[in-house]
């Protein structure tokens, strides 16, 4: 008994006595976690949050399922970062019209740009269904069965919503590592039009040398709105007919600023966290981060190439080398953080200390079996770098392989039942050349690094003995492919497919995967099975505290305050301000990322900023940190004071605590905003929008 109490002493000793980690969700925030936010500055009732008509949560929108928004005028305009409109931007821009280099401002409701592919979803009500879905039933169900019997479900119940209310779509998710079961009730506009965006280089000013780190002056930030069905105000397909949606709530913009200490929340859609995850579990994750960047590297080297030889190429592969580049420093820094923090070693504790309490209770015993797990991480932990290479070379990559993995999955048929695939002509998205190159250096890296003679197509006989090894001008002649055809019906089991050059390299490549995903399979359903037992070990053991879901991109709130950290003794500042992205700018001759047009040197070395300087400290702020909890899919979070009012938008983390997707380090951990009246400044004297401004209601 003394044991079990000492095990306990030692439990409450681990945790921290102030720290602001949670992404909790909104319709079941726990009452200690309201306490807590309202003795660190949050001023108004629960309700303003979640129920009330004004809640704030009415305000934030899912942006295209990979970002977050907020609705800031009355007229539907929402703001989200540069960086998650960046397609967009980009799919509009031509070597003529350049809205990547040069920004885009629409004067009117008519010179605002749609968009293919985009939509806003607002929450419209949320709810646990786990006793609806547990059942006796389901627990003896198969991985397999599982996930048919939850599609079932979801559906059915979609059609329930659908049917009071045909705007409306429903989502069927698990929490807690399927510990519990949650249904979210959706409105998805898809009317979604680009209305303003500064030039990259401020959108993404400091590019890769500053990303992920401290100090930030980046300008993150565009404006789209949404239109509505000019009778109903509800949503609609794309035209011209269509009116700028007025919703029910939006987000009021506040010029008041912050100091160090004020409080701070986000809400928005953080996509994916492993906070639960075992110490094996985050073994196989330093492995595939590890890969990623060793791949991505490769890859990225060729873009930059050709990229910094033609406007064109530019054009077309910013945003791919964008997305590719921030996961592959973010893979180096987790990985560094890992190392830093000990962490692997801090889980083994912990799985030690619960191995102890399950002893002394009896809770699990015979369930959760850490050796078991143990094994069966060992035999996934191959497979898992192999996909890794395997994805990281051909899925994720050029156009052809994309397209020789998409005919083996093609399901479509025609009248006849006969199977074939179809490509529409997306010939602006890249560059013949650029596309050719990188799946040599694919081939050539992925062979290099794959050892296991099992996963090696036939292919590559074919490279080394009619080919004399030279892996592009095996390339080049796949590129000869009908695959690469536009707007044809190919038949799959005509006879060109199989003497086709693209459609045996996608069969051999399709062969790799499926053996992977088989041998998946026999150890994937026993290691979640395990990690949904020590997720609900600890849930059990610690159930005096309040405990949040890992994130699975429904909305969650995360509040914390205004907040410098120190490292090696010396603190961070907890602002940016004017002068320093000036003294930046001056470098540019340098530093790449650093170049900016001259009228943005004359911007940043003005006498005076006002009104957008802060009231205390006299100077125009740009980035700022908080301790709020992000991660990926937190991207342009609207990040509210004490009164709800927007002070800003969350558009990154700090490099020393890229481990935060596995473990948030209360010290260390700090969400990156850009300043709600950086955001402004750019609007009025860049952009000159002064309609914009007077529509949320700025008085300059």
């Amino acid at each position: 008994m003394k044991k079990f109490f000492f095990l306990l002493l030692t439990l409450a000793s681990l945790q921290p006595m102030k720290a602001d980690e949670g992404m909790w969700t909104l319709y079941n925030l726990p009452q200690a976690v309201y306490e807590t936010m309202k003795t660190e500055g949050y001023q108004l009732p629960y309700d303003k949050l979640y129920q009330a008509d004004d809640a704030i949560m009415k305000a934030v929108v899912n942006f295209s399922g990979y970002c977050s928004g907020v609705v800031v005028s009355p007229d539907g305009l929402v703001f989200t970062n540069h960086h998650c409109g960046f397609e967009a931007i980009r799919s509009h821009s031509t070597v003529e019209h350049d809205y990547m280099l040069n920004g885009f401002c629409a004067q009117s409701y008519e010179e605002e740009l749609p968009n293919k592919n985009m939509f806003v979803s607002f929450m419209v009500e949320q709810k646990d269904v786990t006793s609806e879905v547990v059942t006796e039933a389901f627990s003896k169900m198969s991985a397999s069965q599982r996930e048919n019997y939850l599609d079932s479900l979801e559906n059915a119940w979609s059609k329930d919503v659908k049917q009071k209310d045909s705007t409306l779509r429903l989502e069927l998710k698990p929490f807690y590592e399927g510990n519990s079961y949650y249904a979210t009730t959706y409105r998805d506009f898809t009317d979604l039009r680009l209305v303003f965006a500064i030039p990259k280089s401020m959108g993404k000013f400091g590019g890769e040398t500053d990303n992920w780190m401290w100090p930030r002056q980046t300008c993150d930030f565009s404006v789209f709105r949404i239109y509505a069905d000019p009778k109903t105000n509800g949503p609609a397909a794309y035209s011209k007919d269509n009116v700028p949606y007025h919703p029910q709530h939006w987000a009021r913009v506040s010029m008041d600023g912050y100091q160090e200490g004020s409080f701070s929340m986000t809400m928005g859609y953080p996509g994916s966290t492993s906070r639960y995850l075992s110490s094996y579990g985050i073994e196989e994750r330093y492995a595939e981060n590890a890969i990623r960047a060793q791949v991505r590297g490769v890859k990225q080297e060729v873009m930059k190439r050709h990229m910094d030889a033609s406007e064109a190429v530019r054009i077309k592969y910013d945003s791919k080398y964008a997305q590719s580049s921030n996961y592959w420093k973010n893979s180096i820094g987790m990985n560094k953080c890992i190392d830093s923090i000990g962490l692997i070693s801090q889980k083994q504790q912990f799985e030690a200390q619960l191995q102890q309490w399950m002893d002394s209770t009896g809770h699990y015993k015979g369930q959760l079996d850490f050796e078991k797990m143990q094994r069966l991480y060992q035999q996934r932990l191959q497979l898992s770098k192999t996909l890794m290479y395997w994805a990281e070379s051909f899925a994720r990559n050029d156009e052809l392989a994309k397209r020789a993995i998409s005919a083996q999955r093609s399901k479509s048929t025609d009248k006849k039942g006969k199977k074939y695939v179809e490509f529409k002509d997306n010939s602006e998205t890249f560059d013949l050349a650029t596309d050719r190159e990188i799946l040599a250096v694919m081939l050539k890296n992925y062979r290099e690094h794959m050892s296991d003679e099992k996963y090696i197509p036939k292919f590559y006989q074919t490279i080394y003995t009619q080919f004399g090894g030279d892996y592009q001008k095996f390339v080049d002649q796949l590129y000869k492919s009908r695959l690469m055809k536009n707007d044809k019906k190919l038949y799959t089991a005509k006879r060109w497919a199989k003497k086709d050059m693209g459609m045996q390299f996608g069969q051999q490549l399709f062969k790799i995967y499926t053996d992977l995903k088989a041998e998946f399979k026999k150890v994937d359903s026993d290691i979640e099975e395990q990690e949904r037992l020590l997720c609900a070990a600890k849930l059990r053991m610690e159930q005096d505290l309040p405990h949040y879901s890992d994130a699975n991109f429904t909305m969650r709130l995360s509040y914390g305050q205004v907040k410098e950290y120190t490292l090696g003794g010396k603190p961070s500042g907890y602002y940016t301000d004017a002068p320093s992205l000036h003294r930046k700018m001056l470098t540019g001759d340098k530093v790449e990322d650093y170049r900016v047009e001259p009228v943005m040197k004359e911007l940043f070395s003005a006498k005076s900023y006002a009104p957008y300087t802060d009231p205390k400290t006299g100077k125009m702020q740009l980035c700022f940190l908080t301790t709020n909890d992000i991660t990926g899919g937190n991207s342009g979070s609207p990040m509210f004071d004490g009164q709800n009012r927007l002070i800003g938008l969350a558009f990154d983390g700090n490099w020393d605590s890229l481990s935060s997707d596995i473990f948030f380090d209360s010290k260390l951990a700090r969400c990156i905003g850009v300043d709600i009246r950086f955001v402004l400044f750019m609007m009025d004297r860049w952009g000159h929008a002064d309609r914009l401004l007077r529509e949320m209601g700025i008085a300059k």
